[in-house]
């Protein structure tokens, strides 16, 4: 890819808006690329990935805040508004667990025409071990009404995003909180919520998104219908144009990603790897069900077979697969991966377009030259 002057400088009239048809990378690319950052995959090898690893996007800037006067605000359709301080969060009931949480975005940056946005590959994902306390027990203190539906969750965060200026916003359904056991995390594996996550308090919806889950929270509304700030009606859709009111994206696709096998080039990425018996690894995930299979290809996707699998204990967190491959002959060739989950659904070989570049989950391929 070769950087143009910018997004101006991208569009076409025969793509659609929001979208370039050329595999450039604008400088305002670059800026999002060298603020956010993706989980290298070399670090697929662990079960918990390292905070400095984990992926990161942030909308607009981190906020500056301090735990000592941080406050909480729960109020709407409730019988008893709360405002709590962060030490009355921390003293509730918590639970710890393993949640795998990725991008929507995550694999836009290979689609043509190709959305001019955070340009992701493959690496906006990680798996933390998230401390906190149920949302679904907070809002049953505050009292819920008749008729409340659903939460809208605000961060601190402010910026202006489609010509709209607005605090970060999301709202989740009262049965989703309760079905997902949706937590307030203040505490991300062992250490307390760094700023980079949301710190001091953020939301996590396991199998959803990364969206969904809210950073640096400062309120919880109830309401009794469907929230329609910017965030879901004009971003986070699968829409073929602009005109398309498009569906919501939620629930995270069945994905796998496989480490690296090999050596890479520096520039290029691509591996190395010698002749002979080699282990291959990676993660599989699904924010819907199990995962029950992991095929891998290694003649670009001519044949498949099966992988070993374990299935994580916490269906929240990712799977690991392994599989054995041996490199007879020198050459070129192309690995691949591709999982399936209980209800069926199983990653496409090929990547499935939409203007916002949401949901991409084509097998991850891997080129490769053995010597």
């Amino acid at each position: 890819m070769s950087l143009s002057k910018g997004v101006q400088g991208m569009a076409t009239t025969s793509v659609p808006s929001g979208t370039s048809a050329s595999a450039e990378v604008s400088l305002e690319e670059v800026a999002l690329a060298t603020r956010n950052h993706g989980m290298p995959l070399e670090a697929l090898r662990y079960d918990t990935t390292p905070i400095g690893l984990h992926y990161l996007l942030i909308h607009y800037d981190i906020p500056a805040l301090v735990p000592e006067t941080w406050r909480l605000e729960i109020s709407g359709m409730v019988t008893a508004p709360l405002r709590l301080e962060l030490r009355d969060v921390l003293e509730r009931p918590t639970s710890r667990r393993r949640v795998t949480m990725e991008c929507a975005g995550n694999g836009r940056a290979r689609l043509l025409p190709r959305t001019v946005s955070q340009p992701w590959l493959h690496e906006a994902v990680g798996t933390g071990e998230w401390t906190g306390t149920a949302v679904a027990d907070l809002l049953d203190d505050a009292g819920l009404v008749e008729g409340a539906s659903e939460v809208v969750f605000t961060g601190a965060d402010r910026g202006i995003e489609g010509g709209v200026e607005q605090y970060y916003q999301r709202s989740v359904t009262l049965d989703e909180l309760r079905e997902t056991g949706a937590m307030l995390v203040h505490t991300l594996n062992g250490a307390p919520l760094p700023p980079q996550h949301g710190g001091p308090l953020r939301l996590v919806v396991p199998g959803w998104y990364g969206m969904t889950n809210v950073k640096w929270l400062t309120s919880l509304q109830v309401v009794d219908r469907p929230f329609d700030g910017y965030q879901h009606q004009r971003a986070y859709r699968t829409r073929q144009d602009a005109d398309d009111p498009g569906a919501p994206v939620s629930r995270m696709a069945v994905r796998s990603l496989m480490v690296p096998p090999g050596i890479p080039d520096f520039l290029t990425r691509r591996r190395t790897v010698e002749r002979g018996a080699h282990r291959l690894e990676g993660r599989a995930w699904s924010g819907s069900a199990p995962i029950t299979a992991v095929e891998v290809s290694t003649d670009g996707g001519a044949n498949w077979q099966a992988a070993d699998v374990e299935v994580s204990e916490d269906p929240a967190a990712w799977s690991r697969w392994t599989f054995a491959w041996t490199a007879e002959r020198a050459g070129e060739t192309e690995l691949c991966c591709r999982a399936t989950d209980s209800t069926g659904a199983r990653q496409p070989d090929e990547p499935v377009w939409n203007l916002g570049g949401y949901a991409v989950n084509a097998a991850h391929r891997v080129p490769v030259t053995i010597r």
